[in-house]
């Protein structure tokens, strides 16, 4: 017998280290198992799991587990990404909390043997975190971006995409991280709405005849001014185009040019231009053939094209001091507070500056066109669709990819240099030597390029790396291109788009079928998650309060595609007591002698009652296999829900009731078998979204009755059942009971009806079949509604509440029961509050400034509370005219 209740603590554990030990992670051998592979969205190896790793991991549990039941080759490769930036800055702080030696004074060799070493000890706390969770990777294929092989995969595309002119060295602006002194991505740079100002300062024309004002929020940059940019349309400046200004401080002259950059709404009209120093300026500079003066060393601070007493100052030292000169020399015309986005280090926090400097690049534009192309084919779908739109706006307006990291932590460039400067590219520093013997006609000492390669450059050939590539392995045959990648929108760009272009480019195929979005975890409130708001709930915390699988079905009903998702404790307890729910009913279902029957056949059911939840049965399995089919994991969690706490626990039970306890022996061995059944198909269902019950209740029921073939439920194949076995004239019957009751209840529970009142149930109107269903469930219609009996008349008495099923009429006579006047007055009380609620939501939606000013959760908040009171409302009111026909 089961227990009172499930014990996650305990059970988790076990059944974890139980499917795991019995291999079933791993994919079937059998050669004519069709593939299905996903490759995970290779968590930081510094990483701890968070909200957002928990939806993610989920979501694709649940898909393999499915496609793992319907008998496919299912592969989930699991991994971690070294994350080069990230792993660097944990072991320094480690080596200077330590009081150690830095990593500059360690030396390269012994600091990457360090972090090495700190990878080993740390390193798998995700990997262990993502099993509480129940992820049923198959461990035993685990990658790491670093290791042997994908190293060796890493260096022959960077060696092929060079030999075809697709990587190349340039000196171009990237965003520069002063603390890390190394080249970011975009997405390791965080907009920072902060306080600053735009000082106004004037430059002399250098005839003498004037000046021209222009305006910056980076003072120390004008130290590297090249230009100054007017409208060619602006009237004001036309007779200066050409001319130059005296650039104060430098004393360099610099010219006055026409680009349409510079915008005559906006300040004086006039831009400088620092094309070492600004992205947009960088263009304008290419368009005019300007020349790009760097003024800043790798820690932001003023190298030696500054002016003497500027060299070495850091770079807001030196804005300082700009600042003081001006106004010294009378040309500071003004100083304007405002507020603007600033970029900074996501890791190191500092601001980050655009810095020129030469590093290497990948024509990302070459390789995106046959990526742009494969989706625009329906080769690779993106789910929800729309986010099709966001890949195309990236790819079609892509810039060249830096690639290149000053890092010690990552794959070294595989690139050595000769004393003349000349580079020699190949996988190994043997072959470099012996293309620079052939160069230069001797031995020449060799250098190896000390800059390591972007994370995104080897997690861009995870989906074929992790697989064996370059070698021609079986799981590259297998499982190449792979079915559905499941990732969160911030990364299409990084990850995804990366992905494509590489895949298609190494492999003439996209890297996978499928990409499927997932949402973005808020609070119950609809508000971002971070630190500082102090509202971010850690899912492993979660997990010991609730279990993983409340947590895991809680995500995954709310993973609609077309909203984020609001996350509360108070959701999540509530799939906690859906898991409840299903055990309590299986421990009533085993207590009434539910067992499996030899050789029982569903469609030879000869009860009303079992062949309606047949029926049932078979709908939800077709609802649940089609929605998750299509990444559809609200509808499969929605699907399930009703199906098991409305559907079974709570009508089929309800109403098996009096078959269990009945006379008739036939019947009630049906309704134990059917019941038995049912169970079983329900245990299959629900198992990818809450493998942790469903796996407890299969073991603990195995001995009910006939055994099964399916020792461990991870391994069972998903149903297949035939929608023969749905009975229109049984679910019509069952159906009409359901409503009967339904209703029934929402009358006594909107008129206060005591719970001990035991009016008839009459029967006013109804068509001969309905008729013979309400004399045939009499019995359980009376316990189940709590009345005294089922009657047919033809008139209602005097008291009587009227409601309508079905077409059928019915009656409930209550009036004995309540005291109507009073109920009258309690609703016509809780109607006018409705009302003031429903006025003063409507007021605030109908305010444009409202509107304008609320974020689009709170506006949305507003709404759901609108639609809930007008729903409200409309429920009393229907209970109020009620009363009304009464009397």
């Amino acid at each position: 017998m089961l227990e009172k209740t499930f014990d996650p603590k305990t059970a988790e554990p076990r059944l974890y280290a139980a499917w795991e030990a019995s291999g079933a992670f791993a994919p079937t051998n059998d050669p004519a198992a069709e593939p299905f592979a996903i490759v995970i969205p290779p968590p930081n190896v510094t990483g701890s799991l968070h909200i957002g790793h928990a939806l993610n991991n989920t979501l694709q549990d649940v898909l393999i587990r499915f496609e793992r039941m319907r008998g496919k080759a299912a592969l989930w490769l699991p991994g971690t990404d070294h994350a080069g930036i990230a792993t660097q800055m944990v072991v320094e702080r480690q080596l200077a909390a330590a009081g150690n030696a830095s990593r500059r004074d360690m030396g390269r060799d012994d600091f990457v043997a360090k972090v090495w070493e700190w990878k080993a000890e740390s390193g798998g706390t995700i990997i262990n975190q993502l099993r509480r969770l129940g992820a049923s990777c198959d461990w035993s294929r685990e990658r790491f971006t670093l290791d042997e092989g994908l190293s060796a995969a890493v260096r022959k595309v960077f060696v092929k995409l060079h030999k075809d002119g697709l990587i190349y060295r340039d000196k171009r602006l990237v965003n520069w991280d002063p603390q890390f002194q190394t080249a970011i991505s975009d997405l390791e740079v965080e907009q920072k709405e902060v306080d600053g100002h735009y000082w106004h300062f004037a430059y002399p024309l250098e005839d003498g005849s004037g000046e021209i004002v222009v305006a910056t929020t980076r003072p120390e940059t004008m130290l590297g001014d090249t230009a100054v940019a007017v409208h060619p349309d602006d009237e004001r400046y036309k007779h200066l185009i050409g001319k130059c200004v005296r650039l104060p401080i430098v004393n360099r002259p610099v010219p006055i040019i026409a680009d349409e950059y510079a915008d005559p709404e906006k300040g004086s009209g006039a831009v400088k231009i620092t094309p070492a120093h600004d992205f947009n300026d960088f263009q304008v500079g290419k368009r005019h053939n300007l020349p790009q003066i760097n003024i800043l060393d790798d820690f932001a601070r003023i190298n030696a094209n500054g002016p003497r007493d500027y060299q070495g100052l850091d770079r807001f030292a030196a804005r300082k001091k700009v600042i003081e000169t001006f106004e010294e020399l009378g040309l500071l015309r003004g100083i304007e507070k405002t507020r603007h986005m600033v970029p900074h280090g996501d890791r190191s926090g500092v601001v980050v500056e655009p810095y020129l400097t030469d590093q290497w690049y990948v024509d990302a534009k070459v390789l995106a066109q046959p990526a742009i192309k494969a989706v625009e084919e329906g080769k690779t779908v993106f789910e929800p669709r729309h986010w099709e739109k966001t890949y195309f706006e990236w790819m079609r307006n892509i810039e060249p990819w830096c690639i290149s990291r000053q890092l010690w932590w990552g794959h070294r460039i595989p690139a050595w240099y000769g004393p003349d400067g000349h580079v020699f590219v190949d996988e190994t520093e043997d072959a470099a030597k012996a293309k620079a013997r052939e160069h230069y006609g001797r031995d020449e000492p060799l250098r190896q390029d000390e800059d390591v390669l972007d994370t995104w450059f080897s997690s861009g050939l995870w989906a074929f790396s992790t697989l064996g590539w370059p070698e021609s392995t079986e799981d590259l045959r297998r499982f190449y291109p792979t079915n559905t990648l499941v990732t969160g929108f911030d990364i299409i760009f990084f990850w995804v788009a990366r992905m494509m272009m590489l895949g298609i480019h190494f492999m003439d195929d996209v890297p996978f079928h499928r990409v499927f979005i997932n949402a973005l975890v808020r609070d119950a409130e609809g508000k971002k998650m971070s630190k500082s708001k102090g509202n971010v709930m850690d899912p492993l915390e979660l997990v010991d309060d609730y279990g993983a699988d409340a947590l895991r079905f809680t995500l995954t009903a709310m993973s609609g595609q077309a909203r984020d998702i609001k996350l509360s404790r108070e959701r999540i307890e509530g799939y906690r007591n859906f898991g409840t729910k299903l055990w309590n009913a299986t421990r009533f279902c085993q207590m009434n002698g539910c067992a499996r029957a030899e050789g029982f056949d569903p469609a030879q059911v000869k009860g009303v009652l079992n062949r309606w939840i047949i029926g049932e049965t078979a709908k939800t399995v077709e609802a649940v296999t089609a929605a998750l089919d299509t990444c559809g994991f609200d509808g499969t969690a929605n699907a399930l829900y009703r199906f098991i706490w409305n559907t079974f626990c709570d009508w089929y039970v309800e109403l098996a009731k009096p078959l269990l306890n009945g006379a008739d022996e036939a019947a009630k061995a049906e309704t134990q078998a059917t019941a038995a059944w049912v169970l079983d198909v329900i245990l299959k269902l629900l198992h990818p979204v809450m493998p942790f019950l469903t796996e407890e209740l299969w073991e603990k029921t195995a001995d009910l009755g006939a055994g099964r073939s399916e020792p461990m439920l991870i391994s069972a194949r998903w149903p297949d059942l035939s929608a023969a076995l749905v009975d229109p004239k049984a679910e019509a019957e069952i159906g009409l009971v359901v409503a009967a009751v339904s209703e029934g209840r929402s009358v006594r529970a909107e008129l206060n009806v005591p719970p001990g009142a035991r009016p008839a149930l009459l029967v006013l109107e109804a068509t001969a079949e309905q008729r013979a269903a309400f004399e045939a469930n009499a019995p359980v219609i009376g316990q189940t509604l709590r009345v005294s009996e089922v009657r047919f008349e033809t008139t209602a008495p005097e008291g009587a509440i009227p409601f309508v099923v079905e077409g059928a009429t019915l009656a409930l006579p209550v009036a004995e029961f309540i005291d109507l006047a009073a109920e009258k007055a309690r609703l016509a009380k809780e109607i006018a509050k409705l009302d003031s609620d429903v006025a003063h939501v409507m007021k605030k939606l109908g305010n444009p400034d409202f509107l304008a000013r609320a974020k689009e959760e709170v506006i949305e908040e507003n709404r759901e509370r609108l639609a809930e009171a007008e729903a409200a409302k409309a429920k009393l009111a229907a209970s109020l005219a009620r009363l009304g026909a009464v009397g």
